[in-house]
């Protein structure tokens, strides 16, 4: 049984980021995501990040709460 953390901190670090507050603060203000595509369609993610963001996602995994959380940070709507 998985019992690490799904946190926004885990989920960088699951992606090879950094995975500390300054940094996910960092990421987020540096990139936007724009409302016509989905999260695992930003050109700012590898390949493998893109995949992993998308299966999260598609499985309803344990990262998907935090995946949807990160569109959320990086959506239009959360910097209006």
């Amino acid at each position: 049984m998985d019992t690490s953390s799904h946190d926004q901190s885990s989920l960088f670090s699951q992606l090879g980021l950094a995975g500390n507050p300054a940094a996910v603060d960092a990421f987020v203000a540096s990139h936007r995501l724009d409302q016509r595509i989905k999260l695992c369609e930003a050109p700012f993610w590898n390949k493998a990040q893109a995949q992993f963001l998308r299966e999260s996602l598609e499985e309803d995994s344990d990262w998907a709460e935090a995946v949807d959380a990160l569109a959320s940070l990086l959506s239009p709507k959360a910097r209006a």
